[in-house]
């Protein structure tokens, strides 16, 4: 037997078991690729502290972040929407409607409502981009034409927050084109009545929404780094096949030509409506 025996070639290590990691924890930014622990991005109501880039906030959680806690009051939270067409795709419209309804606790792509902003007493509608992308059907142009005549009727301010990447919601056709008209016909009776209509336009706000009561407010808002516009800049620059300049149609863009009046963050968003509204 040798004096020194040889050492093992290969070790046995034990390995434990790796524990399972929910696939939930984490959220890779879009704009910056920065990889935020969804808790923290929550905490930083779901902008990204690396880039300043803000998500898509859904209606629920817009209203908490807007509203004064417990003053906010649902109208029309009933209303649901038909198929007037009986569209018929890879998914029926039905099944695109109640696929939503289960994902976002909705019964449609908006929340009307009145409440209050530090105390002062507004209506207030919201759209939900997670909701077919938030796109205006029937459904969504009646409720948002009954809270402006609610607002025009009580002598309410009125402040809507878009957030469409849809515009108007085709699976309707014409039904849907209509409230485009609607909404702003309801819109130009607000302002006759002296009323005032903040518009708050968040990422996405595009075009049926954006071509309508969107464009309308005496004062327009956006947040920072939203796309705005009616087209897509891919769209447009395959249409007049010319390179279009950086940033166009991001919130900063249309600032500075005219289009919108101030970019505000949401951190900040609710205490600059109250001091606007207090202005009036």
């Amino acid at each position: 037997m040798p004096l020194f025996p040889r050492k093992p070639k290969y070790t046995i290590v034990k390995i434990a078991k790796k524990r399972d990691i929910p696939e939930d924890l984490w959220t890779r930014c879009v704009d910056c690729n920065e990889l935020i622990y969804n808790k923290k991005l929550d905490e930083n109501m779901r902008v990204c502290p690396k880039c300043n880039y803000h998500f898509s906030l859904g209606a629920r959680a817009r209203i908490a972040l807007l509203m004064d806690e417990g003053s906010f009051k649902e109208m029309d939270a009933q209303m649901e929407s038909l198929d007037p067409l009986t569209f018929a795709g890879p998914k029926t419209y039905k099944e695109k409607i109640k696929k939503d309804q289960e994902l976002t606790k909705l019964k449609e792509a908006v929340v009307t409502g009145e409440g209050a902003i530090n105390g002062i007493p507004v209506v207030l509608g919201v759209t939900d981009s997670r909701f077919i992308m938030g796109s205006m059907g029937s459904v969504v142009g009646e409720k948002l034409t009954r809270a402006i005549e609610h607002a025009t009727k009580k002598h309410l301010p009125l402040i809507i927050v878009s957030g469409s990447g849809g515009g108007a919601r085709m699976y309707e056709g014409l039904y849907s084109l209509m409230q485009m008209a609607k909404t702003s016909a309801a819109l130009c009776r607000h302002d006759r009545a002296g009323c005032v209509f903040i518009s708050i336009l968040t990422n996405p706000t595009m075009a049926g929404i954006m071509a309508s009561f969107a464009s309308l407010g005496d004062i327009i808002m956006a947040e920072p780094k939203a796309l705005i516009g009616f087209t897509g800049p891919r769209v447009i620059e395959q249409t007049i096949r010319q390179k279009l300049p950086p940033g166009f149609q991001k919130s900063e863009f249309l600032l500075t030509h005219g289009l919108i009046d101030m970019i505000v963050p949401r951190k900040t968003m609710k205490e600059t409506l109250s001091r606007l509204l207090s202005y009036f």
